[in-house]
């Protein structure tokens, strides 16, 4: 524990020395204040063709910034040999993974945090500030965004050896997960038999943090029915006053699995020198 806490102290220091988490951080908020400006010309309940665009919004930032800064975070400690040093103490190759996870979690939930408060702020001051419900759910989106795809870019950063490959590893993976998602699940569906077509459909619901999240925050917003109704059934148990709990039981769930593979493939490395 001791070691983990050591390392996640280490994580957040380099975090807020690298200036790139300060450009995410000025894009972010721009990005905020450019949902405070769409909700000052149409108020935002609910889900709508506004907050679509918003979610939309979020979506393509916060997976791309937080697949950079993770994977870096891991190969640059390769490049710069402080793996090699490290593994050199007693330190448990558990006890780095989740330390690292920790501490670069604070310095993007520290970015989504400011940017939202920023948007609060000044959207209090002006007086057009979002929805009580919707600005929580939007957060809820956000950080929920940054803890799945962080374990992404730990894999990444695992099996990269340097950050030109986690750069493109990390684009293609953002690509495939939130821009061609859609074409690439209809592509897919539409070669299987029809039975397969519903099981098929949930196992990569599950296996694609951006859609998982984002179909969650839809179905909270009031819009699960733009999915089509027999999608919609599936998607029913979100609506239940457990749905929230399950929800969070599946995110700990792939948390907890994506940084067991990560700690095999570290592992793995360490035992192979």
């Amino acid at each position: 524990m001791v070691d983990m806490l050591l390392v996640a102290k280490r994580e957040v220091k380099m975090g807020f020395r690298n200036p790139w988490a300060y450009s995410f951080l000025i894009l972010f908020c721009t990005c905020s204040l450019s949902l405070l400006l769409i909700d000052s010309q149409n108020f935002v309940q609910g889900y709508s063709g506004t907050t679509g665009s918003m979610l939309n919004l979020i979506l393509y930032l916060l997976p791309l910034m937080t697949l950079f800064l993770g994977s870096f975070s891991l190969t640059s400690e390769k490049e710069e040999g402080s793996w090699q040093l490290l593994s050199t103490y007693p330190i448990g190759t558990m006890s780095f993974i989740v330390g690292k996870y920790l501490g670069l979690t604070v310095v993007l939930i520290t970015i989504v945090a400011f940017g939202y408060g920023l948007m609060g702020i000044i959207g209090g001051v002006i007086s057009s500030a979002l929805n009580v419900t919707t600005y929580l759910l939007f957060l809820a989106f956000s950080c929920g965004l940054v803890l799945l795809f962080l374990t992404v870019a730990l894999f990444i950063g695992s099996i990269s050896k340097n950050r030109w490959q986690a750069l493109t590893i990390s684009v293609s993976v953002w690509f495939f997960a939130v821009i061609g998602w859609p074409t690439l699940l209809l592509a897919i569906l539409g070669i299987v038999p029809y039975l397969w077509v519903k099981p098929l459909l949930v196992v990569l619901t599950f296996i694609n943090p951006a859609e998982l999240v984002r179909l969650f925050v839809v179905i909270k917003l009031g819009g699960g029915s733009v999915l089509g109704p027999e999608y919609y059934q599936w998607v029913t148990w979100v609506q239940q006053p457990s749905g929230s709990w399950i929800f969070l039981m599946i995110c700990l769930l792939w948390i907890t699995c994506s940084v067991l593979v990560v700690y095999g493939i570290w592992e793995r490395g360490r035992s192979h020198g």
